[in-house]
């Protein structure tokens, strides 16, 4: 090496941001074994002291470097290892008396890798390893480069944790990256007295260790746009609905069965909505979440504010009773097309109904209220079951809703296979059947407006139930930038698309009384309230009336001959 190009790399060594001079090239470099755990076995064995950053011993060397450990351990390029320890612990050889720094070319690929995961920490990568200071591989300065297969095969060693003396700045990921699992940010430790069982709370594998009031893996921006997206849609839910139950109480003729539950699912929803909208008034905090001290965490008993049961009642029992009321729907619309029930018929039984889709709600809800399960939702805000225990949630709410669902839609099914083999019998009479075809149009539409959504719902909490585990998990053994890595950590959509289903039922609940016949019904109940209102004639009977007609033969009460010559009243 000339003259010229040692006296380039001296200048270059008093250009990096050190304390002091370099006193790494002095001329009687003396080797020594490499004693820092960290950067044995990469393909030396040999350094020398002080190196380029004025560290007189390896003992300094190993408090230094091992702030870089985090990033080491987590692999963010493989690159990186090999690039700190010849800048630390140079290679020293017996026949080669001057400095041997490492390429630019393996600083330039250590730094692609780690310094985007450096940047999230709010750390920059450090000016005194700045890649345009090393000599580029092929120039007339030597350098130390590795391959790539090496470099993916370097193992990483234990390395002990060194005194706090003499510890530099970490310029990497924060402490207590060391995969044991304990209670660290963002979880919060629940207390507890001294020899108490364990508490309902859990997350992951830690007791007594409770998530934080706002779901930790979505950004303040998804918690933002979470708000307004739930707010949107509850509200739009309350005016459909509230739209629905109020034509039903100024025209309650209209609606008989087997149409009538769609009045009372639309009622359900319109409780649900209310429970949503009360935590948009009131707050994320004040209803999901609870505990003192310098943290908020979400509620995982039922000890919380009323608010939070409040809530509970309204999503969790009304939600419940609406799917019941779905069942009870398509069981009325098999009786009227499959048994060729009349609408008295099905009404005969409207009280054991009733009876089953309001007692059974009530029952897994007091059994809920009991185990104390009620719990708080880190990403919706709002009180139900199963965000803490993965056994109440497939308990309480996924078996429950596949099960009605799955019944329901036999009974649907069963309907339309009669519906389509009456509609070849009325045709094969001469009788014209537009009006079944509409009324089988609209039931079709209704179903699917109902299942699509409904079966979205059970999907979402499939997955949920699914990975929560091991989102948890992730909380309380790994750090920010290992679960970034691994790509741990729950999809914003499914959420968004969740809590869009579970209030879409409610909109469209309201496509059964988007028909002329309801502004006709609005109109007459005007004409009631003002009589100075402009009178019309009396409106035609319903779609389902004259639908009704033709397949059970009676328009009212009591038989009349039809097409099945059943009377209706028979069944009751």
């Amino acid at each position: 090496m000339s003259s010229t190009s040692s006296a380039a790399f001296f200048l270059l060594l008093l250009l990096l941001r050190c304390p002091g001079p370099a006193s790494g090239a002095s001329k009687d470099l003396v080797c020594e074994p490499i004693a820092v755990p960290m950067c044995r076995g990469i393909g030396y064995n040999l350094t020398y002291m002080p190196n380029q950053f004025n560290h007189d011993t390896q003992e300094e060397v190993g408090l230094e470097v091992h702030q870089f450990w985090p990033l080491v351990r987590i692999r963010c390029s493989p690159d990186l290892l090999f690039f700190l320890c010849s800048m630390y612990t140079p290679i020293c050889l017996p026949d080669y008396r001057k400095p041997l720094p490492p390429c630019r070319s393996v600083c330039e690929r250590a730094k692609r890798g780690c310094s985007p995961l450096m940047s999230q920490y709010g750390f920059e990568w450090p000016e005194r390893m700045s890649c345009e200071r090393l000599p580029q591989l092929g120039d007339e300065t030597l350098c130390m480069d590795q391959n790539s297969s090496e470099a993916a095969t370097t193992p990483a060693p234990p390395f002990p944790k060194p005194t706090s003396k003499g510890r530099a700045r970490a310029p990497a990921a924060p402490p207590q990256c060391d995969g044991e699992c304990r209670c660290r940010d963002p979880l919060v430790p629940v207390d507890r007295e001294p020899g108490a069982p364990y508490g309902p709370v859990r997350t992951g594998p830690l007791p007594d260790c409770a998530q934080p009031c706002h779901q930790p893996y979505f950004s303040a921006d998804e918690r933002a746009f979470t708000a307004f997206w739930v707010g949107l849609w509850s509200v739009l839910c309350f005016v459909s609905t509230l739209t629905t139950v109020a034509t039903f109480l100024i025209d309650m003729e209209r609606f008989k069965y087997p149409e009538r539950p769609i009045i009372f699912l639309a009622a359900c929803y319109l409780f649900v909505s209310l429970g949503y909208i009360i935590r948009l008034v009131a707050g994320h905090e004040r209803v999901a979440c609870g505990g003192g001290g310098e943290k908020l965490h979400v509620l995982y008993d039922t000890t919380g504010p009323a608010l939070c049961t409040l809530v509970f009642l309204l999503v969790y029992f009304f939600g419940m009773a609406s799917s019941i009321w779905w069942v009870v729907l398509s069981f009325s619309w098999f009786l009227a097309a499959g048994m060729k029930w009349g609408s008295e018929a099905i009404a005969g039984y409207s009280q054991y109904f009733h009876l089953a889709a309001w007692l059974i709600p009530s029952v897994k809800t007091i059994a809920v209220l009991a185990l104390s399960s009620v719990d708080g939702d880190p990403v919706a805000g709002i009180c139900y079951v199963g965000n803490q225990s993965l056994e109440n949630l497939r308990g309480f709410v996924l078996a429950p809703l596949v099960v009605y669902l799955f019944t329901g839609s036999l009974f649907l099914l069963a309907g339309f296979v009669s519906l389509f083999r009456i509609r070849s019998i009325i045709k094969q009479g001469g009788t014209k059947t537009d009006k079944l075809e509409r009324l089988m149009i609209r039931i079709g539409l209704f179903t699917v407006l109902y299942t699509v959504p409904a079966t979205v719902v059970v999907a979402c909490l499939v997955y949920e139930q699914h990975y929560r585990h091991a989102w948890e998990r992730a909380l309380a053994c790994s750090c920010p930038a290992e679960r970034q890595r691994s790509g741990v950590g729950p999809d914003y959509a499914v959420f968004m698309l969740k809590y869009l289903m579970c209030l879409a039922v409610g909109i469209t609940s309201g496509v059964w009384i988007w028909s002329g016949k309801t502004l006709e019904s609005w109109r007459r109940f005007a004409a009631r309230c003002c009589p100075c209102w402009p009178q019309k004639a009396t409106a035609p009977p319903s779609m389902y009336s004259e639908a009704s007609t033709a397949l059970t033969g009676h328009s009212g009460a009591g038989p009349t001959a039809g097409i099945y010559h059943k009377a209706a009243l028979s069944h009751i």
